[in-house]
């Protein structure tokens, strides 16, 4: 059974927001923000490397943002991990994310867990969706 719980300090950037175009060998690329490439640095010193899974993972993340200005966007994490915590970001199966607010300490705690795909609340299976849908 895989579980660890871990602690990277400072604010993630969102991905999807944070692309700058640029100009590589003359044709236009998208690369990460300045302050998305600054964060993976950040990411990287502080993640543990661990025996990577294959198997798929369950993650829990609690980001405290230092504003209310971002949007809630742990892409650019579950990307930091892969090679680190998991082998590919694939393997995440489930994700439980929550937004805090902590201006004076930006942080995300983070939970990866070993993932029993088949443990599917209720509510949320197929047949349920039928049930309701013909009843």
């Amino acid at each position: 059974m895989f579980d660890k719980t871990f602690t990277i300090y400072g604010e993630p950037a969102s991905k999807a927001n944070s692309r700058k175009m640029v100009m590589i060998k003359g044709r236009p690329a998208l690369i990460k923000s300045k302050k998305a490439r600054d964060y993976v640095q950040m990411f990287e010193q502080q993640c543990p490397v661990m025996d990577v899974p294959t198997t798929d993972v369950v993650v829990e993340m609690m980001i405290y943002y230092a504003s209310r200005r971002p949007d809630l966007d742990e892409s650019l994490i579950l990307d930091c991990m892969q090679c680190r915590i998991y082998k590919n970001d694939r393997q995440v199966k489930q994700k439980f994310i929550y937004w805090g607010l902590d201006k004076k300490n930006p942080r995300t705690i983070i939970r990866v867990r070993s993932c029993d795909v088949d443990k599917i609340p209720f509510y949320l299976s197929y047949d349920t969706i039928l049930v309701k849908e013909y009843s």
